[in-house]
């Protein structure tokens, strides 16, 4: 067996009881944990007679195959996190196979209230405070089969909490790493209280570019009223591994969400990202660089669902594609009857570098009120000859020339984002996997 490889026992009344019985939690959580674990056992296998999965097919996919996080050798090395190269960071935490390993906030915000860390420890030191928003206003823990397993068996997941007014300066960064086999159940839960201000730099990636495992995750954010958060998530995951996630943001008053999604690993990713708008002059920008190759199937749903009045969303979501890769786009605009002056957009480009890749696009508009400006667009094509036959002119070789019209396709979405690591670090990663094709 390679070291860190990770021995499964699978997800059964048994071990769930095991798990149980290991966590030092309050009395609300446990019996959270014991409601979602029934509804994950009453709950049927999605498929692809089902609207959202009946272009993704997980047929092979097993729970058996997989189980509860297992730690992992202690002399693995972790991977260096991508988007932190030059960055002067506010503070840091690391999972590996959904067990927290360390982290560390500067004493200037702890002592201003901030709390950054394990959120299976804060749960327990903060539970009120977790309490009142861990699946009770964002994820719906009853939303699919996935969605209660993740509630039921999450772990060594982040919390991060900034009370009113506060405005850390410099990003906090969060990586969660996977060895060989292993699992990850991990829980990101953000609050902003009223007028506060924050970047937070997510990252998840395997041991081995090739490793295997199994991700099931939620994202929970909650932007107060005036606040401001800036949210980058860059999947990395090795090239086996199967991804599911529910990840869903709500954005209050005046407040503004900045929200930058990077999709490069997986075997298999089945993400669900929703915004809400929920105060009247809300802002939401959510920016998707996605990049696939070999047999990659990424699928993103995005729901910008405007519920108050006089709020803004913009989407832009840019894909590319080399070998037998597939991406499905599936976006929403939904404006609620009160949801006047509304002012939504979303778009997907994809870039097809093979002829045997496929994009699948497919933007919609739910609209129940007659004050408002939603528009949607997309588009997909393949790489122009004319465009690599003029810079091959120019001294560049095929795959540079392929390189340097990709880096330009996502361009677009680099511009909107204002911390030049994340760009360096969203280049670089779509760059290393550039191949030659015809």
């Amino acid at each position: 067996m390679m070291p860190g490889t990770i021995t499964q026992t699978g997800f059964t009344d048994a071990t769930f009881n095991d798990f149980l019985a290991s966590r030092d939690e309050p009395g609300w959580l446990l019996d959270q944990r014991r409601a979602a674990w029934q509804k994950f056992n009453e709950l049927p296998m999605p498929s692809r007679q089902d609207e959202e999965w009946m272009r993704t097919d997980i047929r092979t996919f097993r729970f058996s195959n997989f189980g509860f996080p297992q730690p992992a050798a202690a002399d693995l090395e972790l991977p260096p996190g991508l988007l932190t190269r030059g960055v002067d960071l506010a503070g840091h935490t690391v999972t590996l196979n959904s067990q927290p390993q360390r982290a560390d906030l500067s004493a200037k915000w702890a002592e201003q209230g901030v709390l950054f860390g394990s959120l299976d420890t804060l749960v327990r030191e903060h539970s009120e405070l977790v309490r009142k928003h861990l699946f009770a206003r964002a994820v719906n823990p009853y939303y699919d089969k996935f969605a209660a397993l993740q509630a039921a068996c999450w772990t060594g997941g982040t919390l991060l909490y900034v009370p009113r007014n506060v405005q850390i300066d410099r990003p906090l960064h969060m990586l969660s790493a996977l060895a060989d086999g292993g699992v990850d159940l991990g829980h990101t839960l953000v609050i902003l209280e009223e007028g506060a201000s924050v970047a937070l730099l997510a990252e998840t990636a395997s041991l081995a570019h090739n490793g295997h495992g199994m991700h099931v995750g939620a994202v929970e954010l909650i932007v107060g009223p005036r606040a401001h958060l800036r949210y980058v998530n860059l999947q990395n995951w090795g090239s086996g591994v199967w991804h599911f996630a529910h990840q869903k943001a709500l954005v209050g008053q005046d407040a503004a969400l900045q929200w930058t999604i990077g999709a490069l690993g997986a075997r298999l990713a089945k993400v669900n990202q929703h915004v809400s708008l929920v105060g009247a002059g809300a802002d939401a920008q959510v920016n998707g660089v996605i990049f696939a190759e070999g047999k990659q199937h990424l699928c993103y749903h995005t729901l910008q669902h405007h519920e108050a009045p006089s709020c803004h969303s913009d989407l832009l979501y840019k894909g590319a594609l080399q070998d037998h890769s597939r991406i499905v786009w599936r976006g929403m605009i939904k404006v609620d009857p009160g949801a006047q002056k509304t002012d939504g957009y979303q778009r997907n480009d994809n870039l097809m570098l093979s002829t045997e890749a496929r994009a699948d696009s497919i933007p919609g508009l739910e609209i129940e009120a007659d004050d408002v400006r939603c528009t949607h667009g997309a588009t997909s094509g393949r790489v122009d000859d004319e465009l690599i036959f003029y810079c091959r002119a120019r001294g560049l070789t095929r795959q540079e020339a392929i390189r340097t019209i990709v880096a330009g396709f996502f361009q677009q979405v680099s511009d909107r984002i204002p911390i030049e690591s994340v760009s360096v670090a969203l280049a670089e990663g779509v760059g290393r996997r550039i191949r030659e094709y015809e």
